[in-house]
């Protein structure tokens, strides 16, 4: 994540530079204060005229998410000699985030596409637009921005402008592409994602919530397994915070994390803190009025490795319940389980077939207890209940593993460039196991969905091209808890046409269940290296 700057005359990204997501050197001028609307007057307006105090040609006529903003800041400098100091960069996107920015309910379908969520499958929302626009970049690169018909219109034609093969590249030959996207596929993006909204004009006019104060956490991230721990939030300046958090692992490791973060529009948090030994960046949403903190952290320079994050108020929240650990008990078995919320008081309820034993420790924040599930307990989820709270679905029973699917279904991993420049990306892969549902056959649209187990990682080639080029010897290997490391690009020698290490796998994943081993088994890509990575993409 990060910003990408470009150099002047090689037309190329370099390495992301971390002036969207490193707060602490965020400027402390207000984002709709007087002086950053004349900071964007006198950068912007010598091109952009204005038609009256705030809104400008062009710049008005769209609304970004922070990172969709400082794409186009980024281009004004490389493509049209805008010259700006670090700190003018920032508070420009800064101001244009606040007052031309996205509502939550406006990007709360494509957050998977701001907080790099590794090997997604998108589903195009409309099937027009994502046929003609998605073909060379995301589909939630479009849906997270808005502009007037006219707007998309000059986009078309911007894109002409600056690709001149993209009516020919990626399927264009089967199709006028320059006449239907400026014509029909115009108007439609006008109107599935115009600068209008009822969303966006009431979000305006609400009274927008600080996330000061303390907060109680949850998550999970793949390779180690859930985590729950506490935050701390500080103001450090307009709309600029501090934060402490400490994280513990169910496997027993325990994380301090300290850095700061910005909010934008609002509701769009974007952190940089120093996490265990590694520095992590934090793309999460300010939700349900500045009560819940939710979304996706990840290492920088190396987003495939990450975690998802939950967090509500513990400063004299609602009560509430937001895990179990594990989330799956098995019919006749004892188990010891963790319940992590906040205000957790009274007596424990968790179910049909379901007896607490012993509590072994309480706090309003984390109940550990043993329980025993009874052996002729039926399939299926439970509601965690104590006094004023209940949590749907936060346990799961089940009397076998049916099923095991790999998750993502379609992991990519990255060789890298040797040098440093273009590090590797790996795949980190996680076995999820289900339970057959009421008609009693695995695969089927009533499976219950137990959660992540432990597997035994293999690999082997996919297909027969995959052989013959013995792309298990030099693609990568993986290591116990999914992680797949790939090597690095090559050209290798020792290859068949010295091709580099890129290559076409089979992973597979066996769990144990009792006495029965439940196998599944994915197609992992290991690919080249990604040479333009922009912040959307």
């Amino acid at each position: 994540m990060g910003i990408n700057s470009r150099s002047h005359g090689k037309g190329r990204w370099l390495v992301p530079a971390m002036a969207l997501i490193a707060p602490f050197i965020v400027s402390s001028a207000a984002a709709a204060s007087a002086k950053a609307e004349a900071l964007v007057s006198a950068k912007c307006g010598t091109c952009h005229a204005a038609s009256e105090p705030g809104k400008w040609d062009r710049i008005s006529d769209s609304r970004r998410t922070p990172e969709g903003w400082d794409m186009t800041v980024a281009r004004m400098t490389y493509a049209h000699g805008v010259v700006l100091s670090g700190t003018e960069r920032r508070d420009i996107v800064k101001y244009l985030a606040d007052e031309h920015g996205l509502a939550p309910q406006e990007t709360a379908s494509y957050r998977y596409i701001l907080d790099r969520s590794p090997s997604v499958i998108e589903h195009f929302e409309d099937e027009e637009i994502g046929q003609t626009c998605a073909r060379c970049h995301s589909y939630g690169r479009i849906a997270v921005q808005r502009r007037t018909e006219g707007e998309w219109r000059k986009l078309v034609h911007f894109h002409v402008g600056q690709y001149p093969a993209i009516e020919i590249q990626a399927g264009g030959r089967d199709r006028n592409w320059f006449e239907i996207a400026s014509g029909d596929v115009s108007q439609r993006l006008g109107k599935v994602y115009g600068l209008q909204s009822e969303a966006w004009k009431s979000w305006k006019e609400t009274k927008h919530a600080s996330p000061q104060g303390k907060w109680r956490l949850v998550g999970h991230r793949p390779g180690w397994g859930g985590y729950e721990g506490t935050a701390t939030v500080s103001p450090g300046g307009d709309d600029t915070y501090r934060v402490d958090m400490r994280i513990k692992y169910a496997n027993g490791k325990v994380e301090n994390a300290k850095g700061s973060s910005i909010l934008y529009a609002g509701h769009e948090w974007r952190a940089k803190l120093r996490q265990g030994d590694k520095d992590i960046l934090q793309v999460f949403s300010l939700k349900e009025g500045g009560r819940e903190l939710a979304g996706r952290w990840f290492e920088e320079g190396n987003d495939a490795i990450g975690g998802d994050f939950k967090a509500v108020r513990a400063d004299g929240g609602t009560p509430v319940i937001l895990s179990v650990q594990p989330a799956m008990a098995r019919a006749g078995a004892k188990e010891t389980l963790t319940i992590n919320g906040v205000g957790l008081k009274g007596e424990v309820s968790l179910g049909p077939d379901v007896v607490v034993s012993k509590v072994v420790s309480r706090t309003l924040e984390q109940l550990v207890v043993e329980v025993e599930v009874a052996r002729d307990a039926e399939t299926g989820v439970r509601t965690v209940s104590l006094d004023g709270v209940s949590s749907d679905g936060a346990l799961k029973v089940y009397r076998s593993i049916d099923l095991v699917k790999i998750v993502p279904a379609h992991p990519m991993a990255r060789v890298g460039d040797g040098g440093g420049k273009l590090p590797k990306v790996p795949a980190q892969l996680e076995a999820v196991a289900y339970a057959a549902g009421a008609d009693g056959k695995p695969g089927t649209d009533d499976d219950l969905r137990l959660g992540v187990v432990d597997a035994k990682w293999g690999l082997a080639n996919l297909n027969e091209a995959a052989e013959k080029m013995r792309d298990l010897d030099f693609a990568g290997r993986i290591e116990p808890n999914g992680l797949f490391l790939p090597n690095e690009a090559g050209p290798n020698p020792k290859r068949v046409f010295s091709a580099n290490n890129a290559g076409e796998l089979l992973v597979t994943a066996a769990v144990q269940d009792g006495d029965r081993t439940v196998s599944a088994q994915a197609p992992l890509i290991v690919t080249v290296q990604r040479w333009n990575d922009p912040p959307i993409r």
